[in-house]
């Protein structure tokens, strides 16, 4: 029993020692635990201490990296910032007033926002302060800052008028409270019509009208194509339409048709270029509108928005200035539209065919549109009225070159007369400064206000292809042109266009050509549309045309009227469209000027050298080889005999022998194909020339002519030419003349003349060689012949030689200084003239000439003009031909 306790006992202690040695081991390492601990501690504490001073480092080096970092940026953001309000408000729109001047923007070109204040950002340079208005919102101005709000409001309408093309921005206004004196430096735009003001109570209409502009122009000009009309000027090019810009100054309440007709505005306003600036007028939370807070600090964008330092309003003698000089340009009338808008890319150009007619643009229309005109069976004619100064020519010209640029000379062919003085459609034809001309162009009558009779045989012209045409559509059995160019594709049919300017000239007066030119014009006008056929009449007024009374059918054919600015009685009598038209505009009408037919154009400058030589150019290097210029008419200018087609298509018969029946020219018909007078000297009785009048240049002229086209057809030896000068004045033209006949010419004086009358009178016993009397104030002889023969056998010679001498190839071309003269060398008042089978009457006037020299009683209906004379051949003629005689030869 004591074993088994001694040895629990035993294993107690060892037990309690085993523990006790455990727990001291524990202990230890606890201890040592604890010691560690505190160590680590105290490197904490000691790290812990460290952090803040390093942490504090870096943050320091940190922030002031970000503040580096945020100014460079906010330098950047402030230098593009004001990089992109110099492009969104360029030149006048974003400018500080000093120096301030207005640039307008170009065609279409979209005139940005405006400014009306500076942004400066922590420290940076002014930022231009912007708000978009044209074409893009609404403004609203609100704040306790009256003055503020008004310095925006001038500041925001000067920068839009001087932004935009002159007229381009309308202004009306609405102050019940001021009238009208929130807007009286803006006052002087009221004289072109740019600004209205809209009294107390009128809100209600002036919305009405704003809404009325915004539903027209999205039917009419936008017409679903475009969705506003920024995008219509960007892809056209064109701005049709104005900015409008309502300025709204307080009022009563907006009644309930009012605020829906202010909301439909601020809807749809901005695409139409409808535009409100409104102060004391609550708009609604719309996109559109910019809300301007003026105050103390003052704000874009509402309360809430950016804030902003507002600019001074501009000065008012700045304000005032610039509304006189946008005025003055716009009553002075808008500048006109680049040519280069009427005609077709290079590539186009000579495309059109004609077949149905002409339609070609001649300017564009209220709306961007081009106004065309057409020409053909209807409307076949077209008559152009407007003062002088008012743009005719120009118009002619744009509306040549739109033609002439869509249609090839095969297509087209132009006559065009001028009765007014100038030259300026010469550059229609060849010239000495511009050796190009117009394809198309066949003929130019320039200076022809003393030559009626140029205008009388263009018509006669296109009366006989008048009737050639009529004759070719009857052997194909069709009746119009379209129709016979169908049937006849090799012929040569182009549809002509015949522009008389000035044709009142033609129509003056009750003499025969007046009465001829009208009968002739009337029928040109009934029966040429069928055929092809187009008369563009212009003048500056109608009134007073002696020759159109009692001739409506003639009038009534023209019905395309076009009316340039202040042109009276073209339309009709009650459309007075044309007298508030501004300059370089016309009112264009197919319905015989019925109000309902008008259309207004905007006619480009089309007639200055350089715009118009660019485009002549083109078409005269597209010309067909076979292309000759047109024929130039200047009633100005003398013709040369050298020059004439005539006088280079004599010669010589192939034999060497006299012609059997010469040709005399004597000088140039007033006619469409530049033909000579020509007068034939057959073997037979009467051909003899008599020259009748007191001009001694004019006479010498005739005379000179006649010899040199004779001496052309004649071999050398074939003709003898006795030249007898008996006039001072006339003898050194005459004395040229014997010098270039040489060998078969023979000299007279007042000495011998006697002598080559009895030789000649003798020699007339047969046919022998041409001979050809060239007698130089003949009438000054009788006295020499009379002394020299003691009973005037000198004359009675003379007389013989005029009587037998044709039959035998001997002829008398003479010189008379005045009728009486010759019929008193005739053998007086009662003579017979038979023997003078031709003359030419110069300053003798067609009363002297009576019924024996020309047909009928009371003599030819002859007015004489310098450097013109009447040409009348017994045995071809019914009347006389007037004829300019060609000039001295050089």
């Amino acid at each position: 029993m004591a074993d088994r306790r001694g040895q629990l006992a035993t294993r107690v202690r060892d037990t309690l020692a085993e523990a006790l040695g455990s727990t001291r081991t524990r202990l230890s390492a606890a201890q040592a635990e604890l010691t560690a601990g505190r160590e680590q501690l105290t490197r904490v504490r000691r790290a812990a201490a460290a952090v803040p001073s390093r942490v504090g480092a870096q943050r320091d080096r940190r922030l002031a990296e970000i503040d580096a970092r945020h100014a460079t940026r906010i330098t950047e953001l402030a230098r593009a910032a004001a990089d992109a309000a110099r492009r969104e408000a360029p030149g006048c729109a974003g400018a500080d007033w000093p120096g301030w001047t207005p640039t307008p923007t170009q065609r279409a070109e979209p005139p940005g926002a405006l400014r009306v204040g500076t942004v400066r950002i922590d420290g940076t340079d002014p930022v231009p302060a912007l708000v978009p208005l044209l074409d893009a919102g609404h403004v609203h101005l609100s704040g306790a800052d009256r003055s503020g709000c008004d310095a925006v409001l001038s500041a925001l309408l000067l920068r839009a008028v001087g932004r935009a093309e002159p007229g381009a921005v309308r202004l009306v206004g609405y102050d019940p409270e001021h009238l009208g004196g929130g807007l009286a430096g803006f006052a002087p735009l009221g004289t072109a019509g740019l600004l209205t003001f809209v009294g107390p109570g009128g809100l209600g209409p002036l919305l009405d009208d704003l809404v009325e502009q915004i539903r027209r122009i999205n039917e009419t000009v936008l017409a679903g194509e475009y969705g506003s009309l920024r995008e219509l000027a960007a892809a056209t090019g064109r701005r049709p339409e104005p900015w409008r810009i309502a300025v709204l100054l307080g009022g009563d309440e907006l009644n309930r048709h009012e605020r829906g007709q202010l909301d439909r505005v601020v809807r749809a306003g901005a695409a139409c270029g409808v535009h409100l600036v409104v102060r004391g007028v609550p708009l609604p939370e719309d996109p559109p509108v910019t809300r301007v807070v003026a105050e103390a600090g003052a704000r874009i964008g509402g309360p809430s928005g950016l804030p902003v330092r507002l600019d001074p309003p501009p000065p008012a003698a700045l304000v005032t200035e610039t509304c006189r000089e946008i005025a003055a340009r716009v009553n002075a009338g808008p500048p006109p539209t680049p040519f280069a808008d009427l005609l077709p890319p290079p590539e186009l150009m000579w495309r059109e065919d004609s077949a149905s007619g002409l339609t070609a643009p001649i300017g564009e229309g209220p709306q961007g549109r081009p106004v065309r005109l057409t020409l053909g069976d209807y409307p076949p004619h077209a008559l152009i009225g407007g003062p002088s100064g008012t743009g005719k020519t120009n118009l002619i010209f744009a509306w040549i070159g739109a033609l002439a640029s869509r249609y090839s000379p095969a297509e087209l062919e132009f006559y065009l007369l001028d009765f007014k003085e100038g030259v300026s459609f010469a550059r229609f034809a060849q010239g000495r400064r511009d050796p190009s001309w117009l394809p198309h162009m066949r003929l130019v009558g320039i200076n022809v206000n003393t030559d009626r009779e140029f205008g009388l045989a263009l018509l006669r012209f296109l009366t006989e292809e008048l009737r050639r045409r009529a004759d070719a559509a009857k052997k194909h059995e069709v009746t119009k042109l379209a129709e016979l160019r169908a049937v006849d594709p090799t012929g040569h049919w182009p549809r002509i266009v015949a522009v008389v300017d000035e044709f009142q000239m033609l129509l003056a007066g009750r003499d025969v050509v007046a009465r001829e030119a009208a009968d002739l014009l009337e029928d040109l006008a009934r029966r040429g549309r069928s055929q092809g056929i187009h008369l563009v009449l212009a003048s500056q007024d109608v009134r007073g045309i002696e020759a159109l009374w009692g001739r409506p059918a003639l009038v009534a054919q023209f019905t395309l009227r076009i009316a340039l600015p202040k042109a009276l009685r073209i339309l009709a009598e009650r459309n007075d469209a044309a007298q508030s038209l501004p300059r370089w505009h016309a009112v264009v009408n197919a319905e015989s000027g019925m109000v309902e037919g008008n259309e207004v154009a905007r006619i480009p400058s089309a007639s200055d050298w350089e715009t118009w030589s660019g485009l002549q150019h083109r078409l005269w290097r597209m010309r067909p080889a076979d292309a000759a210029p047109a024929r130039l008419f200047d009633g100005d200018a003398i013709p040369q005999l050298a020059e004439a087609p005539d006088y280079r298509a004599l010669a010589t018969p192939p034999d060497g022998t006299a012609p059997r029946s010469p040709v005399a020219l004597l000088g140039e018909i007033i006619d469409v194909q530049s033909r000579s007078a020509a007068l034939r000297l057959p073997r037979a009785p009467g051909r003899n020339l008599a020259v009748l009048g007191t001009r001694v240049d004019e006479a010498c002229a005739v005379l000179d002519a006649a010899a040199r086209s004779l001496a052309s057809q004649h071999p050398p030896g074939t003709a003898r030419y006795s030249i007898a000068c008996l006039d001072a004045d006339a003898d050194p033209m005459a004395r040229a003349l014997y010098d270039d006949l040489a060998d078969d010419a023979a000299w007279y004086d007042e000495e011998t003349v006697g002598e080559l009358m009895a030789e000649t009178a003798d020699g007339l016993t047969g046919p022998g060689t041409a001979h050809y009397l060239l007698l130089f104030a003949v009438d000054a002889a009788a006295g020499a012949l009379a002394a020299r023969a003691g009973r005037r056998t000198g004359l009675e010679h003379l007389r013989r030689i005029l009587h037998d001498g044709p039959e035998r190839r001997t002829h008398v071309l003479a010189w008379w200084r005045g009728v009486a003269r010759m019929r008193a060398d005739l053998g007086g008042p009662a003579a017979r003239t038979d023997q003078i089978g031709a003359w030419v009457a110069l300053d003798a006037h067609g009363g002297e000439l009576g019924a024996s020299l020309y047909p009928g009683t009371g003599g030819p209906d002859w007015y004489p003009r310098p450097w013109r004379g009447l040409f009348f051949d017994r045995a071809v003629h019914r009347t006389g031909q007037v004829i300019i005689p060609y000039g001295p030869a050089r």
